[in-house]
């Protein structure tokens, strides 16, 4: 399939999420690099929405009765589908959020790593299984697992518009739930192509995967929908709305919100490493990342090395459009504001060393130079607000352990660095750092290790996706116990004897008032 005729495909498969409500208004995406438009989509209203979760419950029973090994075997068809047509999607991915082919290809890959891991480790991690009785029930069988909530909502970025909202969409299926994703307005027509792909992936179970397209109202409308569980990432503001709707329906909700995540650079660490990493965390994608490097605190005795280290690899790179380009646009026009307004301010208050490349040749606003922001107050929007965009601030400090206090004094706290050849003070640091996340020696590794949780504290949100506490996220647990046989005294009983509580009050004791 051509791509013209892909796109009219995820075009048709997101106004067919309307069969009887109709919407008559439509909105464009586009691309951020021309202007151009992408695709047409609808602007769902609330009855479409209603509808569409409507009809994703009796699909939602039929895909958990599949049991483990059904959905995953349909899973596996989903990411091979994923994987033969991988380079359409980063044409697409490409065209409508603007990052490079090359990064869009990386972030479909680890989309298809997770949903490879998601579906081969649900039984494992959400199966029924025995559990210890203890005493008061010895004459009991016990057992948990961990049932589907039914329809999960999910709202997804338009930063990585795949790999972001399959974190929650791969491990809420592979636990039995049904999925209604709304992308972002920027990348309606990636949600939807995913959408299409399920449909043709999974014929079977088409409607256990739905999409719904729109704006804030369009989000609103699913918060309010009856969903098991809403999955929401964006910033934290946004957050607070997301929040605020669900609990009308007192609908549970993850969060996985923005950041402010620091590297710390010790004194012994591989400083061309570290500085390779730093550039890479923070300038790819445009700076458009929530897990990446916004703040770096090197030690007095690196800072120098460091800093020209950074500033030569920066001085390298070149936003653009073209095979050649290191990153794309600002996929949201708004955002390019607010990265100008946090340079503006560090250029008046610290250092800023910018790019090479020539503004004055960039095809249009979207494109922004890499800056790097030198000993900026804390106080500065720099270091205090996400900036998320090609930026990069850089503050000397004493030691590792001022790194650590600075890089903690912030209301974020999704992810983090550490550069450091000490095996044991990298792990300490890591450990110390107030993060959902921290690499040792890299940048944004753990998210692409399937087995790990991600998500952050504060105001980066709460809830796990990815790994075994992704796969629980998306269930209840579920506790049953048996009795094997009868005791001659039940102490769950009215017609139970004085004397018995008095005998389980002596070997209580016996057996735990020992301990001081």
């Amino acid at each position: 399939m051509s791509l013209v005729e892909q796109m009219d495909t995820v075009t048709d498969a997101a106004a067919g999420t309307v069969d009887r409500h109709a919407t008559t208004q439509t909105f464009e995406s586009t691309n951020p690099a021309s202007g151009a438009v992408v695709g047409v989509f609808p602007v769902h209203d609330t009855g479409a929405v209603t509808e569409t979760v409507e009809r994703a419950r009796p699909a939602a029973a039929r895909w958990a009765e599949l049991g483990f090994d059904g959905r995953r075997e349909r899973l596996a068809a989903y990411r091979g589908y994923l994987a033969r047509r991988m380079n359409e999607l980063a044409d697409l991915v490409h065209r409508e959020n603007g990052k490079p082919h090359a990064d869009a290809i990386l972030e479909i890959t680890l989309a298809v790593e997770h949903l490879a891991w998601a579906g081969s480790h649900a039984r494992k991690a959400l199966g029924s299984r025995r559990v210890r009785t203890g005493l008061l029930a010895a004459n009991h069988a016990a057992y948990l697992e961990y049932q589907p909530l039914g329809v999960v909502g999910v709202i997804g970025p338009w930063n990585y518009p795949v790999f972001t909202p399959m974190g929650s969409i791969a491990y809420a299926l592979a636990a039995g739930n049904a999925v209604v994703f709304k992308p972002s307005e920027h990348t309606p027509a990636v949600g939807a192509w995913l959408a299409a792909a399920w449909r043709a992936a999974v014929p079977d179970c088409a409607d256990a995967f739905q999409v719904v397209t729109g704006f804030g109202e369009t989000g609103a409308a699913l918060c309010r929908a009856g969903v098991g569980k809403l999955a929401f990432t964006g910033s934290a503001p946004t957050g607070r709305k997301v929040m605020a709707a669900c609990a009308e329906t007192l609908t549970p909700v993850l969060m996985e919100l923005g950041g402010k995540d620091a590297m710390i650079v010790d004194d012994d660490a591989d400083v061309v490493a570290a500085a390779d990493a730093a550039v890479w965390g923070a300038m790819s994608n445009a700076g458009q990342t929530c897990i990446g490097i916004e703040r770096v605190y090197a030690t007095s005795a690196v800072y120098d090395r460091f800093v020209a280290e950074v500033t030569a690899q920066v001085r390298k790179l070149r936003p653009g459009s073209d095979d050649e380009a290191t990153y794309g646009p600002m996929t949201m026009a708004s955002q390019g504001d607010i990265v100008r307004r946090h340079v503006s301010d560090a250029a008046a208050s610290g250092r800023v060393v910018r790019g090479e490349a020539d503004p004055a040749l960039f095809p249009n606003e979207n494109y922004l130079a890499p800056a790097v922001l030198l000993d900026v107050p804390d106080s500065s929007p720099a270091i205090c607000e996400e900036t998320f965009g090609p930026t990069l601030s850089i503050t000397r400090v004493r030691d590792a352990e001022e790194a650590l206090e600075r890089a903690n004094a912030t209301s974020y706290g999704l992810a983090g660095s550490v550069f450091t050849r000490s095996k044991a003070r990298g792990l300490d640091l890591a450990r110390r750092m107030r993060s959902g996340m921290t690499s040792v020696n890299s940048v944004l590794t753990f998210a692409s290790v399937p087995a790990l949780p991600f998500g952050g504290v504060g105001e980066s949100g709460f809830g796990r996706i990815h790994g075994e506490d992704g796969l629980k996220e998306f269930t209840r647990a579920k506790a049953i116990t048996r009795q094997k046989y009868a005791l001659p005294v039940n102490l769950m009983s009215f017609g139970r004897p004085a004397s018995a509580t008095d005998a389980v009050a002596r070997v209580m004791g016996m057996i735990h008032g020992r301990h001081r």
